[in-house]
């Protein structure tokens, strides 16, 4: 019997990990990440964290609820290959690509409020707040991920955002200079 096996007893429901990812119970993050199953519900939170911004506004009035779900997903996947490579390689976790992807995955759980993003005059907080949340479930979910210290979990999540964010100039700059 392997460790993942251990984890086949006790899968909850899609929803139920949803919320107890929003609670930042470290358990759900635990069975996700040994849950070689679980790959799929991952992709259907970043999905359903997707068409929740789009409906909220966080696109703009032109929101495209597809485009929306196919940039959550390329994000998503992009995200855990930078988490994995700075958390494993570099700051020696010990985790698999998948294992981040699904604990990674979870921690979007509580961007199913963005929906309350475009609310007048308390959008901007709701935005704020979702958005520190899913930090903190993001940083729960790398360091039960990697088997490692939060500060190395902070670390790896600081030097993933600051990798994305430079990724995501080097394209945004040519695509604005070429509209």
């Amino acid at each position: 019997m392997n460790e993942e096996d251990d984890y086949v007893g006790s899968r909850r429901s899609l929803a139920a990990r949803m919320v107890d990812a929003s609670r930042l119970d470290v358990s759900v993050f635990t069975e996700v990440e040994h849950d070689s199953g679980a790959t799929g519900q991952a992709a259907l939170v970043v999905g359903i964290v997707a068409v929740a911004s789009a409906v909220g506004g966080l696109g703009g009035p032109s929101a495209n609820v597809v485009g929306a779900v196919i940039a959550s997903v390329i994000g998503w996947v992009i995200w855990a290959a930078v988490t994995y490579l700075v958390g494993d390689k570099l700051l020696g976790g010990t985790a698999s690509w998948g294992e981040l992807l699904r604990t990674l995955g979870f921690a979007q759980s509580p961007g199913v409020l963005y929906v309350a993003a475009g609310l007048p005059f308390i959008g901007w907080l709701v935005r704020g707040i979702v958005m520190v949340w899913i930090l903190f479930a993001g940083i729960i979910a790398i360091r039960e991920a990697l088997d490692f210290t939060t500060g190395k979990a902070v670390l790896t999540a600081v030097i993933g955002w600051f990798f994305l964010a430079l990724l995501t100039m080097l394209f945004a700059i040519p695509a604005a200079l070429a509209s």
